[in-house]
């Protein structure tokens, strides 16, 4: 995926600007092992499919290298709930796990426990949603990230939708939380396509990455701007916020709505025209190399890779 950074490229940078102390791979000794590695995922809301499908790829992933490590999930009820995350983290240090693979729901406040974490002997790694840069360096720790480009995906749906519109024509962002940076790219992306497009953004509200604050705020925008032509939605949940606000409307077909995150109900709904398009960015992958990240820095090297028989004809 354009803008995701693989965990072997990424490790081999680490030890060359000698991020990863004692070197690479010495971190934690293996001869001082006496079992598998645990690995903690902290993601975001269980109830956002996008973390269930993240959950879905790390599991696959860890069946597949049983003997490799074991891995401990974990997820929050309520996306905004930043301080049951936090909890999770401090649950996680006390357990002793060995690696913490985290998508913080705030950039910023999951920087103290993490920090905490890392001074615990645990590796720490960011995945989907970026730690703040000028918080890590107030904290003086450097934590990897591995993830998508959600500027540069935002633009894509907003460039495609743009296709659809003309100049001049009014548009409405609902951002992801204000709190987390991926949500802060994505809009970026967002202005950047409508405004080479010479779109007018007429409104921009937080809807909180939920479906029910989403509809509430669409709806309010399309009162106040009746003559919006297109929603862009920071997350497909809120998406499928937005579609419900415009159906109690009655202006699905004069509004376009695009999502990210590619979500199943946001595939029907593109299917039956409902939605314009969302973005991919591989929730099960962006689990996976944040997983294959922390093994390499934990010094767990060793990798199976595949074996095929070759016959005669299966030759060319």
């Amino acid at each position: 995926m354009t803008g995701q950074i693989s965990a072997r490229t990424f490790v081999v940078a680490l030890c060359v600007s000698g991020l990863l102390a004692g070197g690479c791979g010495d971190s934690v000794s293996e001869k001082d092992r006496t079992g598998k590695p645990r690995i903690a995922l902290v993601v975001k809301s269980l109830a956002n499919e996008f973390f269930k499908t993240m959950e879905d790829g790390a599991r696959d992933h860890q069946k597949a290298h049983a003997d490799a490590y074991d891995l401990i999930f974990n997820g929050m009820k309520n996306e905004q709930d930043v301080a049951e995350q936090i909890n999770l983290v401090e649950q996680m240090i006390v357990q002793g796990v060995d690696a913490i693979v985290i998508a913080p729901a705030d950039s910023k406040a999951l920087v103290p426990v993490c920090k905490k974490a890392r001074a615990a002997g645990i590796v720490v790694v960011n995945i989907d949603n970026k730690f703040d840069a000028s918080v890590l360096e107030e904290e003086n720790v450097r934590i990897p990230f591995v993830g998508p480009d959600n500027r540069r995906g935002a633009r894509l749906a907003a460039e495609h939708l743009a296709r659809k519109l003309k100049a001049g024509d009014e548009v409405a962002i609902v951002e992801g939380a204000t709190n987390a940076y991926n949500g802060i790219q994505r809009k970026l992306g967002f202005e950047d396509a409508m405004n080479a497009a010479g779109m007018k953004i007429v409104s921009s509200q937080t809807g909180k990455w939920e479906p029910e604050p989403a509809e509430k705020v669409v709806s309010g925008m399309i009162t106040e701007h009746p003559k919006i032509k297109a929603i862009l939605c920071a997350n497909d949940s809120m998406a499928v916020g937005a579609v419900a606000a415009l159906r109690a409307a009655g202006r699905l077909d004069d509004v376009l709505v695009i999502g990210y995150d590619n979500i199943s109900m946001v595939q029907e709904f593109m299917k039956e025209g409902t939605i314009l398009c969302t973005i991919d960015q591989r929730a099960d992958q962006i689990a996976i190399s944040g997983i294959e990240l922390a093994l390499l820095m934990l010094g767990v090297t060793e990798r199976q890779t595949p074996v095929t028989l070759i016959t005669p004809d299966r030759l060319k």
